[in-house]
């Protein structure tokens, strides 16, 4: 499993789309975002690189979760 810190979410439809943009990621079996905590678990084998740029894509800040 992967954790990202996502940067930039304020409301469900934030949550949505990065939702979305990370399950279109080659190697991603589930994703789940929480606005709270600000955080997306991605289950699966995928690049982390391309986890980065699908959220950049949308609009949104991502680094890994320390």
């Amino acid at each position: 499993m992967t954790e990202l810190k996502i940067d930039g979410m304020t409301c469900g439809h934030c949550v949505a789309a990065v939702k979305k943009a990370l399950e279109m990621v080659p190697g991603v079996t589930a994703a789940q975002v929480e606005l709270e905590s600000g955080r997306a678990r991605v289950e699966g084998e995928p690049s982390l690189d391309a986890l980065l740029a699908a959220v950049r894509d949308e609009g949104y800040q991502a680094a890994p979760a320390a």
